[in-house]
């Protein structure tokens, strides 16, 4: 199920909720009154970071039936997948990593249209040892190929715009290229495609002290799809260790609402470059608790937040 005609929808990222089945996601979405569920689709098996290795759609052999299973409970409960959403680091220093992470999101931009969608999230990945510079050849060689695959198969890839930059082993240059628009110039010149877009999520721009709407006109039709989180910043903290020490100790993931974000300017200015599509809170904001009914009560009051800006 999708909407009738393009609008924006409010729905979450399921992430959040990995003691949920997939059937239970949709339940609490339909109960929640959130229209749509990105739907994580890592590898089966353990994590190897927090709100990783989540599976609430397993594309290893999908098959149709399975997917046909999985529309039908999209039909039943009124609340349609926004996309399929697989967050690793394919430009990992350890080839075996990249290795793993290139080859399943292969499969998950060829799991996508079996379910009838369009829309693969992820990251660009880095070596985090490395300058920009220094990965952009490996940048090149691993991603013309994957956008090249998503083209065949009509799917967009939109690029999650996180720095993967908070601890100590994330540490001098994150685990994501694609941090700002500089960059997003970059990658949109050297592969350009209509299927290679953003994921965007205006808390990385608040993170870097860089304003959460400078970049939406100019990039208006590269938003293929927006995560909703929003962040704080501790300033008695940053007083103390400055900016440029690992962004945890100054900085925390609230809900939208909660934080830097002015959300009515931004979403003004979302609605105005024309965007009409899904917006999808993501949780790691653990105020509300670390347990199941603490990020259900995350979930809920966020998306109070947002709601009047929905139709």
């Amino acid at each position: 199920m999708k909407p009738a005609q393009r609008s924006l929808s409010l729905g979450f990222v399921s992430a959040i909720l990995p003691d949920l089945s997939l059937e239970q996601v949709l339940t609490f979405a339909r109960q929640n009154q959130f229209a749509c569920v990105e739907a994580m689709c890592w590898p089966v098996g353990k994590a190897d970071r927090k709100f990783a290795g989540v599976t609430h759609v397993d594309v290893t052999g999908l098959t149709k039936s399975k997917a046909e299973a999985i529309l039908e409970s999209c039909d039943k409960h009124g609340v349609w997948l926004s996309g399929l959403g697989y967050y690793p680091n394919p430009l990992d220093p350890r080839p075996e990593v990249a290795r793993v992470a290139v080859g399943h999101l292969r499969r998950v931009i060829t799991a996508a249209p079996k379910l009838g969608l369009t829309n693969v999230n992820t990251f660009v990945g880095r070596d985090w040892t490395r300058s920009v510079d220094e990965n952009w050849p490996r940048f090149l060689k691993t991603w013309k190929p994957l956008i090249a695959l998503a083209e065949d198969h009509g799917v967009r890839v939109g690029i999650e715009n996180c720095p993967m930059l908070f601890t100590g082993d994330e540490w001098p240059g994150g685990k994501n290229l694609a941090t700002s628009p500089s960059i997003w110039r970059r990658m949109f010149h050297d592969i350009p495609s209509k299927h290679f877009g953003l994921n965007f999520d205006p808390s990385h721009f608040a993170l870097q002290f860089m304003d959460p709407v400078s970049a939406l006109h100019e990039f208006k039709d590269k938003l293929f799809h927006l995560h909703a989180k929003d962040v704080r910043i501790h300033r008695d903290r940053l007083n103390d260790v400055g900016a440029f020490a690992e962004p945890l100790k100054w900085h925390q993931p609230r809900i939208p609402g909660y934080g830097e974000i002015d959300w009515a300017r931004f979403m003004g200015v979302l609605m105005e470059v024309g965007y009409r599509g899904p917006v999808c809170i993501e949780v790691e904001d653990d105020t509300f608790g670390k347990d199941l009914a603490g990020r259900q009560a995350a979930l809920r009051v966020a998306g109070n937040v947002l709601r009047p800006f929905f139709g």
